[in-house]
């Protein structure tokens, strides 16, 4: 049986998804940052983020914390954001 692949355009609503989700921990202060489950990298880039005052250079690393956060399961941070948010 062969399997559906998601269409473009869902895997791109999923990315951009993934990349609002990276936009709402570069808002993130360091304290809260700290009590998520993220890998080292993703942090790293997250804090480089909160660093750069460019409007173009922001939009790349934005679109690279997304692409780094492909690579992990959004679920259990998203669950640790709501926790956050409430």
């Amino acid at each position: 049986m062969t399997e559906l692949k998601p269409s473009k355009s869902a895997r791109k609503r999923e990315y951009l998804a993934l990349q609002k989700l990276g936009e709402e921990l570069i808002a993130l202060k360091q304290t809260e940052l700290d009590s998520l489950p993220l890998d080292e990298g993703l942090l790293e880039a997250v804090m480089e983020a909160q660093q750069i005052k460019a409007h173009g250079a922001l939009r790349r690393q934005k679109q690279y914390i997304g692409k780094l956060m492909r690579h992990i399961d959004p679920e259990p941070l998203r669950a640790e954001m709501a926790k956050l948010r409430c």
